[in-house]
């Protein structure tokens, strides 16, 4: 029996935990194989360090997080954050996201979502949408949450709703490994929280991931 392959599409190394760790820990307990690629290493999180120093360590964070999960892999696209939207940028970045489509091949992505106010956030869901539409991807395409605990353009549409209860534990495991981003650690672990216990009522268990799909 194949495995079914879920891409996860993020812009820093912590996104994909915060917005669907628990999610990707229960697939790859049930058998699915999930990836990660993030489009930015970060170096600039630090502007007072050397970007080697930061770049290594935020590569470090995110292979150890990975493997807290169980996952199949996290690689790096190394795009110049803050720069996806010029246009040659974006190019390059298309041009990447159709060889990793083609690679990978992909039944399922998660990605960012529109509502979410960080510009590098958005930019990384228009370049996927993009790619969606170019290479014409039959699969399904959700968002997650990462710096919007609610959601205001997207509330009438098809929602997934995962039940996290029994890995909600390895997604705040894996979140503080992330040590060189304790700013996003303590400004956002109260909202990973927030959101796990109320999307949890949703699905009458104790944590739960929501998810909007966008195709």
């Amino acid at each position: 029996m194949v495995k079914e392959k879920v891409l996860v599409l993020c812009a820093h190394n912590d996104d994909q935990i915060i917005g669907a760790g628990g999610t990707m820990a229960r697939y790859i307990e049930e058998g699915k194989k999930v990836k990660t690629y993030v489009f930015f290493v970060g170096e600039n999180s630090h502007p007072h360090l050397k970007r080697g120093v930061i770049r290594k360590e935020r590569i470090r964070e995110a292979i150890k997080s990975d493997k807290i999960l169980g996952g199949g892999g996290v690689e790096f696209l190394d795009l110049h954050e803050g720069n996806l939207l010029d246009v040659k940028e974006q190019l390059k970045a298309r041009e990447m996201l159709k060889k990793i489509f083609s690679k990978e091949k992909p039944d399922k992505i998660f990605t960012h979502n529109m509502d979410d106010p960080h510009p590098d956030h958005r930019a990384v869901l228009k370049v996927v949408m993009d790619v969606v539409k170019l290479v014409k991807f039959k699969g399904d395409v959700y968002s997650f949450n990462v710096w919007n605990p609610l959601n205001v353009r997207r509330r009438n549409e098809p929602k997934l709703i995962v039940n996290i209860s029994k890995t909600f534990g390895k997604k705040i495991k894996s979140f503080l490994v992330h040590k060189s981003q304790m700013g996003s650690i303590i400004s956002l672990l109260w909202s990973v929280y927030f959101q796990a216990i109320v999307n949890g009522r949703k699905k009458n268990c104790r944590y739960a991931e929501v998810f909007f799909k966008i195709q």
